[in-house]
């Protein structure tokens, strides 16, 4: 790998070097490293673009990273990545895009993750995507993941986009089975003119499952966002999305949560809060010695947190 692309993979991944574990990193619409472990393995698909990626029963404390990193400019792909977790497991799955782009033609990766999980397991699941590069083409990520939770089972699923991403659209639906529940978290900024809709729906079918959808999203410049959660309650459940979000110089963002109640015993409930820094926020600071940039700055970076 050269030097952009090392740099994409730390910005998406953390990465200085192969991690431990398993793991299959994309580079140029390539697979350039692959390792696997006695409880985790990695095929590639034969049908299309992608890989399967299995972990077996009682597998505990292991990670897997997938990221894909793509630094030649104009190259479009479509990936499918299958998860199949077995029961009782306990995996941390770090995934991510990174785009450079220093030419006039558009750089584009989507990527449909379907997660397939057993009973009783636990999964973290980290996505960070990155852009980078001052050419004129644009920096294009549409991900779509697609959960299925067994009985028990808990997903923590943590999205990240600070920088350089021209433009995407995140698609996440979920179904949840008894005892089953998901905590999905999305951090979120956009700058210049760049758009970004983030899309959730999730269906609590299962006794006793649970959804939480938390947003936190700041738009600059002349940029434009759009953030949609619904959540419906088939069972005896409890729901909860809520969307915070920071507006600044020329941005549009829309929050559009939806709740549906299909049970008696279902407890849903949204928020959503759009609105500009505080002047009292900025003025605090300033006392403090730092410009009115550096205070927002500051506010921003505390905020997305």
């Amino acid at each position: 790998m050269d030097e952009i692309q090392k740099t994409l993979l730390e910005q998406v991944a953390g990465l200085h070097e192969m991690p431990a574990g398993a793991y299959n990193i994309r580079a140029n619409g390539a697979s350039v490293s692959r390792n696997t472990t006695a409880n985790v393995d990695i095929v590639t698909k034969t049908d299309k673009q992608g890989i399967d990626i299995v972990i077996k029963p009682g597998t505990k404390k292991e990670s897997v990273h997938i990221p894909v990193v793509l630094s030649q400019s104009g190259l479009t792909e479509m990936v499918y990545n299958d998860f199949y977790v077995g029961d009782d497991c306990d995996v941390t799955i770090v995934a991510g895009c990174g785009i450079h782009n220093s030419g006039d033609l558009d750089s584009k990766h989507d990527g449909i993750h379907a997660f397939y999980i057993g009973k009783n397991s636990h999964v973290k699941y980290v996505e960070k995507h990155y852009g980078s590069g001052d050419g004129k083409g644009e920096r294009i990520m549409n991900p779509q993941t697609i959960v299925n939770l067994g009985e028990n089972s808990f997903m923590e699923m943590e999205t990240v986009q600070i920088k350089g991403v021209d433009s995407t659209k995140r698609s996440t639906e979920a179904t949840l089975a008894d005892g089953a529940k998901i905590i999905i978290t999305e951090r979120l900024m956009t700058h210049g003119k760049q758009t970004a809709e983030s899309s959730f729906n999730v269906d609590l079918n299962g006794a006793d499952s649970s959804a939480n959808l938390i947003s936190r999203a700041v738009a600059r410049d002349d940029s434009r966002q759009i953030f949609l959660a619904k959540i419906n309650g088939n069972n005896r459940c409890a729901g909860h999305s809520e969307c915070d979000a920071i507006i600044m110089d020329n941005a549009k963002i829309s929050a559009i949560p939806e709740i549906t109640a299909n049970d008696l015993d279902a407890a849903l409930i949204h928020e959503a809060a759009i609105g500009k820094i505080a002047g009292e926020q900025i003025i605090k600071l300033m006392t403090l010695g730092l410009t009115e940039a550096e205070a927002e700055e500051q506010i921003v970076n505390g905020f997305l947190k």
